[in-house]
């Protein structure tokens, strides 16, 4: 990671007013990172569509530490060929050579790669992947490119094999990248992570289905613990706003591309992060007597409580999930308290209003 200071910044972008309306056009329809008006959404979209056609195999391309493997020449090679000015030239090889300052003083030499950080290195990544959009393409093969992930969908497993082995060829001879052997694979999209999705067949009815992809899923629950932690030190009413701050983001990005099977992890995050809000409460509330008291006054009946408070020796995260807690600590309790849900707010964002019935007027 290169980041340039205010001038180098003001530079690139300038570099970068210059170059994007020469090349942009010129960029393959099926890669969609870091271009105007395409995004995530549009790149699952477009994979969505490719199963839905019946390509239910996917090669799933990793490009190894791509940004500090792009070989220095073949980016000025392929500028060279729609920018006629050697000064602008000149001036994007001292970008890409441009030494990096270590934290702790030491001076790097840059003899390849792209610094990211920088608002030029999307673009020229774009321009050096851009050759491998147009040779995919001269093959026929249908796929979809987010910066440097790349899938290519196949009809089958046998023939993702094949294309596997000859798209790899072409990756380290010809554009002199490394392809990541270990993350790279032949399989179900299901199985795979792409954009911070996956895609998956419906059994029941046959449609194509955008969920969450298992690397996302566990970013969350970590993000979860981290916004409510055991020894939290302040008012649960702060945590909520946290929560709230990150998960409000957080279901407007995912939820807008993933279809109806999503609903059920929604409802168990939205289940597990009202449980860790019970156990912050009660752990706040101290003493198991103070907790019954406390409970009590809430509406939960006296005997239920001093029963499965004092029941056994159990920890407070398993107290947590009691009936009474559970009762007086519920959703509606936590909905008052202002904590968004992750499943209405998604069933929010894709409600459909029917329009109005027509009425026709007769003879």
């Amino acid at each position: 990671m290169g980041i340039p200071d205010v001038i180098d910044r003001w530079v690139q972008q300038a570099v970068h007013e210059v170059l994007s309306p020469n090349w942009e056009p010129t960029f393959h329809p099926s890669s969609h990172g870091f271009r105007p008006g395409r995004s995530c959404h549009t790149a699952i979209a477009e994979a969505k569509r490719h199963l839905e056609e019946g390509y239910e195999w996917v090669v799933d391309l990793d490009l190894e530490k791509f940004f500090d493997r792009v070989h220095h020449q073949r980016v000025c090679s392929r500028l060279e060929s729609q920018v006629g000015d050697r000064r602008l030239i000149g001036l994007i090889r001292q970008m890409l050579k441009a030494k990096v300052v270590m934290p702790d003083g030491v001076v790097v030499n840059t003899e390849e790669g792209v610094p990211q950080g920088g608002p030029l290195s999307p673009l020229l990544s774009n321009i050096v992947l851009d050759e491998l959009d147009r040779e995919l393409a001269r093959r026929g093969h249908r796929f979809v490119r987010y910066a440097d992930d790349c899938n290519i969908y196949v009809r089958s497993e046998r023939a993702g094999q094949r294309v596997m082995a000859s798209v790899v060829r072409f990756i380290e001879g010809r554009l002199r990248l490394k392809v990541n052997q270990a993350k790279s694979a032949v399989a179900r999209p299901e199985e795979r992570h792409f954009v911070g999705f996956r895609l998956r067949r419906n059994p029941e009815d046959g449609g194509v289905e955008v969920l969450l992809s298992k690397r996302t899923e566990e970013r969350i629950g970590r993000k979860i613990r981290e916004l409510t932690p055991r020894s939290l030190g302040r008012a649960v009413a702060a945590c909520i706003t946290g929560l709230n701050r990150y998960l409000r983001g957080w279901v407007n990005f995912f939820g807008k591309s993933c279809t109806e099977g999503v609903v059920r992890t929604l409802h168990g995050l939205d289940a597990h992060i009202r449980r860790r809000l019970r156990a912050l409460l009660l752990r706040q509330w101290k003493r198991r007597r103070f907790i019954a008291r406390r409970l009590i006054r809430m509406g939960a009946r006296p005997k239920t409580v001093w029963r499965r408070v004092y029941e056994g020796r159990k920890s407070l995260w398993a107290l947590s999930h009691c009936g009474p807690v559970d009762h007086v600590l519920s959703k509606t309790y936590f909905a008052q308290q202002g904590l968004l849900g992750l499943e209405q707010s998604y069933r929010a964002m894709h409600a459909f209003i029917a329009p109005s019935q027509l009425e026709l007027a007769l003879g």
